[in-house]
């Protein structure tokens, strides 16, 4: 289905303007958008959740119980349309007369709406019955042609699922990001035989705009909004970079789309250059966009949750989710915020969530998400060597980073871009310009047929300088290509390969950037009075392989939601912890050599600064995308339980009611963080001993299990029973019995293994710090 907005979008945006300029009369405190959720629980919370049966394949097997939500139809527009009534009504008799606007109308998910009002509004709001919480909206941020052979899926998961034309089919995953090219032949509905179907069970939309014509959908990419509302209300929306529309214009979002569900066999084409044929982890399944993060200034809280309510609504299985919080959420725990607290509600409709840790590592407290329910997914370096390299005349060769042709071998004369300026003075009025951003400041006829070296600064990294300006400047100069140096001040930034449209080079460190320089300067021929320039000795060639591609949790994440389509595919009745069960239970806490995973420890010469990785480094592993599909064992949590969690938070009772519209008290026991059902043991404070308990299911066929164990240091353990025979379908409880024996204030790690007679294996990561008090 699509739906035109032209005219509704010119009619929110002048509508915003006029309000902005009325508020501006009346009211000296400033306007801000606020999250307001009511008591009253949204609609997904009446589906309730109910144990489902369904039978193996084989007419002998047991029934199998797995927590999965109650198969039921989605609520209709009307039923909206009454909650965005009763938000509406709430407004006028609080706010009666005065200036407001509201933005959105949450129904599904959460029950509330977001709001821009004055500080006094919001305060009068808080203080009504029906409304629970009154938070401001917060701003967030965005956080392959090689991986499925990486991963082992052709050979592997893909098998399984009846090879690539298969695999994933029938799974819609919905992207929260920043949008998509529908243009782009990854998305293509008709390029096999086998053609999509209809995914029955999504209800989702598409947007028409100028950017997003009518026919950008298709049966491949089945549903496309947009969601900006509280970006507008701020005036920094910028409708020639962002567009009001979800058409991509950042490119991130595209990305991580093709990397969770790109169709399979895509030719990947640079400059002209052919590298090969791209694929999705799941190029079967279906995409579904909502775009709420934007290229200019990321996003908002409130837009992000009218995304996700959306998503929901529509029917998705999974939600992908490549952004991070800006600051830490206030309040009694970070579980308890807008977005958070919808994934939540999202789960117990069945949907899996996935998100990105956040990039900011490596240190203490630097990962974004945090919430049980949402499988949080880090990255890793990976085992691409980017060949691209520059080669000197001196016969150096030095690696860099950069997706463009190379210059088949010919050496060409190199010239820094400080020595090609129309007048030197001009440096005194601008320190930047050997960033090659104006091509008027240099002499054309010094640069036209050579290599331009331009500095890559800070100011690169913060957006306000661009490879793709100083690319143009070099076009418009007739260079036949440009070398980035690394500027000294750049420090322990991490380069990602950018596609560059003529022979060019990106060398990542300042270090070795100093080599170039040297080089370049001995090269130079000066006359030895004036001391200028006569003659630019230094000449280089660059070659090497040209693609690369984008690294970081962003797209860590979209990996994992492609296999976890696959998951959903073979286990339709997996519950969304199921599947986080699955992944993270067959992941190895090896590299693929079978040596230890390092983990970086200093943002300084990261190579260097290595040890092995902790479960607070590398969480289970790698994924084992092979192996997930064939868990053996499986641990489940329902929603109560992760209720039971949050109601075992000292103080929270009032919090959970206020978010879930239920009480704490309602349960017989609440439970803390190492009692939840999952597929780890984090003890953060052992005194003495405890006991914890975890129970597994069996989704494979009948077999014995062997029961191992290392304990963390200043810890005893054991783990019963030792050996167990468990049936398909049934349950075995397992009891971890802990001692501790030395104090210690840091974390220490252990792990527990099942081994099956049947090759199961099922890795369970500990952690561990011991506090005695006496």
């Amino acid at each position: 289905m699509e739906i035109s907005i032209y005219w509704v979008h010119l009619l929110v945006v002048l509508c915003l303007g006029m309000f902005m300029k009325s508020l501006c009369h009346v009211e000296s405190t400033d306007a801000n958008v606020y999250i307001v959720t009511l008591r009253q629980a949204p609609a997904a919370h009446y589906y309730g959740e109910l144990r489902s049966d369904f039978t193996h394949g084989s007419p002998s097997s047991e029934r199998l119980n797995i927590h999965k939500p109650r198969n039921t139809s989605r609520t209709d527009q009307r039923y909206g349309s009454h909650i965005a009534r009763v938000h509406d009504s709430l407004l006028k008799r609080v706010l009666r007369g005065e200036k407001y606007l509201k933005l959105y109308s949450y129904h599904y998910l959460i029950n509330g709406f977001a709001v821009l009002v004055t500080p006094y509004q919001a305060d009068k709001l808080s203080r009504r019955r029906e409304v629970a919480n009154v938070i401001l909206d917060f701003s967030v941020k965005t956080a392959t042609t090689h991986t499925p052979q990486f991963l082992g899926l052709p050979n592997g998961a893909w098998i399984q699922e009846g090879g690539f034309e298969y695999a994933g089919e029938g799974i819609v995953i919905g992207f929260v990001d920043t949008g998509i090219d529908p243009t782009h032949p990854s998305f293509a509905d008709d390029i096999s035989e086998h053609p999509y179907p209809v995914p029955a069970h999504f209800s989702g939309i598409c947007e028409v705009t100028r950017e997003f014509p009518s026919g950008s959908c298709n049966r491949k990419l089945v549903g496309a909004r947009h969601f900006a509302a509280s970006a507008i209300t701020r005036g920094i929306f910028n409708s020639t970079q962002d567009y009001a529309s979800p058409f991509d214009g950042d490119g991130h979002g595209t990305h991580t789309a093709s990397v969770a569900a790109g169709n399979h066999g895509v030719p990947v084409v640079v400059a002209g250059h052919h590298f090969g044929n791209a694929s999705g982890m799941a190029p079967r399944s279906h995409i579904a966009v909502y775009k709420a993060l934007y290229r200019s200034f990321g996003g908002f809280a409130a837009d992000v949750v009218a995304a996700i309510d959306q998503a929901a609504q529509d029917g998705v299985d999974i939600i992908s989710l490549s952004i991070t919080p800006n600051r830490r959420p206030p309040g009694i725990a970070t579980f308890f915020n807008p977005i958070d607290m919808a994934l939540l509600s999202a789960v117990k409709a069945g949907i899996f969530a996935v998100q990105a840790a956040g990039n900011t590592g490596p240190s203490p407290k630097s990962m974004s998400s945090f919430s049980p329910w949402i499988y949080t997914v880090g990255a890793v370096s990976h085992d691409r060597v980017y060949s691209n390299s520059i080669v000197l005349g001196n016969n150096l060769t030095i690696n860099g980073a950069g997706l463009a042709p190379g210059t088949n071998g010919t050496m060409y004369t190199l010239i820094l871009a400080m020595h090609a300026l129309n007048n030197e003075t001009a440096t005194a009025k601008d320190m930047y310009v050997g960033e090659c951003q104006d091509s008027s400041r240099f002499n054309q006829d010094l640069v036209q047929g050579n290599l331009l070296i331009c500095s890559y600064s800070i100011r690169f990294v913060l957006g306000l300088s661009t490879i793709k300006q100083a690319l143009q400047t070099a076009k418009n100069l007739s260079a036949t290509g440009v070398v980035f140096y690394m500027d000294p001040f750049v420090i322990g930034f991490q380069l990602n390969p950018v596609p560059l449209q003529m022979p060019g080079i990106i060398i990542p460190s300042s270090d070795i950037s100093k080599v170039l320089l040297q080089y370049y300067n001995s090269s130079l021929e000066r006359d030895e009075l004036t001391k200028k320039i006569i003659k630019f000795g230094a000449v280089a060639s660059i070659c090497g392989e040209n693609f690369a591609m984008m690294s970081g949790t962003s797209m860590a994440a979209p990996h994992v939601a492609g296999l976890a389509a696959l998951i959903k595919q073979k286990f339709p009745n997996f519950s969304p912890s199921a599947i986080a069960s699955a992944l993270s239970t067959t992941a190895s806490p090896h590299d693929k050599n079978g040596g230890p995973i390092m983990a970086q420890r200093a943002y300084a010469n990261p190579d260097l600064n290595q040890s092995p990785a902790t479960p607070f480094d590398m969480g289970s592993g790698f994924v084992n995308a092979t192996a997930a599909l064939n868990p053996g064992l499986i641990f489940d949590s329902s929603y109560d339980d992760y209720m039971m969690f949050l109601c075992g938070i000292n103080g929270s009772a009032p919090v959970v009611l206020n978010y879930t519209g239920q009480n704490c008290w309602v349960y017989n026991y609440t439970m803390g963080g190492a009692d939840l059902n999952l597929p780890s043991v984090m003890i953060a404070k052992l005194n003495q001993s405890k006991t914890i308990q975890r129970s597994v299911i069996n989704v494979a066929g009948n077999e014995t299990y062997t029961v191992g164990w290392s304990a963390p240091y200043g810890v005893s353990m054991k783990v019963v029973p030792l050996h167990f025979s468990i049936e398909y379908g049934e349950r075995q409880v397992l009891s971890v019995y802990l001692n501790a024996t030395t104090n210690s204030s840091v974390a220490s790690f252990g792990r527990i293994g099942l081994f099956g007679n049947q090759g199961h294996i099922v890795n369970i990561p500990l952690s561990v710090i011991v506090k005695m008090s006496h």
